[in-house]
């Protein structure tokens, strides 16, 4: 069997504003999707893009929403969406963790949302039937609600469960609130293995592995498919790209590579200079990523394959 990877993209909305704002002649002039398009070319490299339907007004009073988009660019989205697709995310940034608690209806009409929209503006065949929702977490009236809209695949998270002690500390950024808001049975906390030691200990909801559970799965292409609910669980991502820099990601490569499967994530907002966590590599360490996979012998494809 060949090795395969999948690529993905979370929080992606500041490119439609752009897209829709400057109205470049084609729409890889703009340079986010231009690397896309040249790491495509170059190595092989699809990509997901998960989408929020609007911005945030944490980043200012600029609103804007997928109902303004551009449609001018959709023969380009058509042409391309054998390498590049879009997918719901969220209806927003903020706040963390929206669906962990969420009911049926409220991710239908979510989902609905910005699907209608990228069909509208880049074709039926540009949409992606797989899911990562935002922070990860979905309660089980979510994960039904996903699967009744047609989607194969949901992102996971994995671990053992740990009991909420009502230690508010515990969790970073006062994500407490989120655990509690409506809480769901299958609500919890889970030591996350992670890069980013801001947040170790982290919130899951009922799209959630044991340990046991994704050791089975874990760099394989199999998922774990849910008795409940019959939708197909990912594993979490591999690596993702904004926690590496140009310095450490041969290094956090090579460590990965041999696997039979490789799930790559990366983040929109760390591609614009004025994100206040900006980083000048991204595009680099997309084409460093592309490279070392495609000489390793990798197939890019998308989530959705592995159901």
């Amino acid at each position: 069997m060949k090795k395969k990877v999948q690529f993905f993209i979370d929080d992606v909305i500041w490119l439609f504003r752009d897209l829709t704002r400057q109205r470049p002649v084609s729409m890889f002039d703009h340079p986010f999707l231009g690397a896309l398009k040249t790491a495509h070319e170059e190595y092989g490299v699809k990509t997901q893009l998960n989408v929020f339907y609007r911005t945030s007004f944490f980043y200012g009073d600029d609103d804007f929403s997928l109902s303004e988009m551009t449609d001018a660019y959709k023969a380009e989205w058509v042409a391309s969406s054998d390498w590049l697709k879009l997918a719901f995310h969220s209806k927003e940034e903020f706040p963390d963790y929206p669906y962990v608690n969420a009911d049926y209806n409220l991710v239908k009409n979510n989902f609905n949302l910005i699907v209608n929209q990228i069909r509208r503006f880049a074709g039926n065949s540009s949409i992606a039937w797989a899911i990562v929702p935002h922070w990860a977490p979905i309660s089980k009236e979510g994960v039904l609600a996903l699967r009744d809209c047609g989607v194969k695949v949901t992102y996971a998270t994995w671990g053992e469960k740990i009991p909420y002690d009502g230690d508010a500390s515990s969790l970073p950024y006062g994500h407490a609130n989120r655990l509690l808001h409506n809480k769901k049975p299958e609500t919890c906390l889970f030591t996350r293995s992670t890069y980013d030691k801001a947040i170790t200990r982290s919130i899951c909801g009922y799209n959630h592995l044991s340990s046991e559970q994704y050791q089975k799965i874990n760099q394989t292409c199999d998922t774990y498919q849910d008795p409940e609910t019959g939708m197909h669980f990912n594993n979490s991502a591999h690596l993702v790209l904004n926690l590496c820099n140009t310095e450490t990601i041969t290094n956090d490569l090579n460590k990965l590579i041999g696997q039979e499967y490789i799930n790559i994530g990366n983040h929109e907002q760390y591609f614009y200079p004025d994100y206040f966590a900006y980083q000048p590599d991204y595009a680099e360490k997309i084409f460093t990523m592309g490279r070392m996979l495609h000489e390793a012998g990798y197939e890019f494809i998308f989530m959705e394959d592995l159901a």
